[in-house]
């Protein structure tokens, strides 16, 4: 067969695969788009197209003038090693932009107004052995100057290694810690098999000190630890905060038909989080959350770069801001700004203006 013809047919066929794909993997042509020579009948599609609603609900479009991203939480990533069975983002795809995709979003997030992002998943040390993040992290930090750069992560995958690369540029390094009691981690899902996630808690603290980062926990308070008293521990690793979230259901995540969890045997009442909260009320670094303050007071980005509405119990997303821009995708983002300067989203988030003794 003459080179020339068995070309066409390789591209024909590529074309048809392409197609074919493109109604349930719309996301794929984003690594696609950088190849010089694209198919003949080819556009780019970004994000799928159900996610945003063709007339949203009129009382979730806000006044964009009045709403700034000063704080962003960017999944970029829904994968994970753990298995935490209240976790409410779920790995319910395996998709990550593009990393020049990402930082152009990051980009056009700082112009709007971002003074402080955060990496999380999934997760974040999960896509290509942190290097991912790590870009990320440098790139925000050095090329966009952002006041703070932040991480959450179970801190199973980070190694020291990546403190000695990335670590100058990373202002607050946030794990997750539910439980100073192994055997509970397991039962919630946190169990690493023959590691101790408690033991790695504290060598992650070590080497925080060491690379002058902040250090942080974030521990949800669940239906397996809400009687457990962590005064001791926490007090002794003396992290800069301590978020303690009340556990949360979202539908479609965590709850619900088509969630790959099930946490309603996780969920605790209000009046059980407060009493936690009474017993740990001499912690000075605890910052608690209930699902009041939670559900509305964070600027969600999801994998697409969309904003996540969750006003109604359940993650809407936006338009991605890499398709419409910030203004117009941050309209229908649910987000109640009073309500994050109210449970002190704002704070001193940035290392260098913290004068810790590292």
């Amino acid at each position: 067969m003459p080179l020339g013809v068995l070309l066409r047919l390789l591209v024909a066929v590529a074309r048809s695969v392409l197609e074919a794909l493109r109604g349930r993997l719309g996301a794929l042509c984003w690594s696609l788009a950088p190849l010089s020579l694209p198919l003949p009948g080819w556009r780019r599609v970004s994000a799928p197209s159900p996610a945003a609603p063709a007339e949203p609900r009129r009382e979730q479009e806000q006044d964009a003038a009045s709403l700034t991203p000063t704080s962003v939480n960017y999944h970029f990533t829904r994968q994970c090693n753990y298995k935490c069975g209240f976790c409410f983002h779920t790995a319910k795809t395996s998709f990550v932009l593009p990393v020049e995709e990402a930082k152009r979003g990051l980009e056009m997030l700082k112009e709007a107004g971002m003074e402080k992002i955060n990496f999380s998943g999934g997760e974040p040390f999960l896509q290509d052995r942190g290097e991912f993040v790590g870009k990320l992290v440098q790139f925000c930090k050095q090329e966009l100057k952002l006041p703070s750069v932040s991480i959450v992560s179970n801190g199973s995958l980070i190694r020291e290694q990546w403190f000695q690369k990335y670590g100058e540029y990373l202002d607050i390094l946030a794990i997750s810690c539910d439980s100073f009691n192994e055997d509970v981690n397991v039962l919630i899902g946190r169990g690493q098999g023959k590691k101790n996630h408690v033991e790695n808690l504290h060598k992650l603290r070590q080497w925080c000190r060491e690379y002058a980062v902040a250090f942080k926990i974030n521990s949800v308070i669940n239906r397996f630890n809400v009687e457990e008293d962590m005064n001791e521990q926490i007090k002794a690793l003396n992290p800069v905060r301590w978020k303690v979230f009340q556990c949360l259901l979202i539908e479609g995540e965590n709850s619900g038909e088509d969630a790959l969890r099930e946490a309603e045997k996780f969920v605790v009442s209000d009046e059980e989080f407060e009493q936690f909260l009474d017993r740990h009320k001499d912690v000075s670094c605890l910052v608690p959350e209930s699902n009041q303050k939670m559900r509305d007071s964070y600027l969600i980005l999801d994998e697409y770069m969309r904003f996540l509405n969750c006003r109604n119990g359940r993650k809407e997303p936006s338009k991605s801001i890499l398709d419409v821009g910030v203004e117009a995708a941050i309209k229908f983002s649910g987000f109640d700004e009073q309500m994050f300067l109210k449970r002190g989203g704002k704070y001193v988030w940035s290392k260098a203006d913290m004068k810790l003794d590292w």
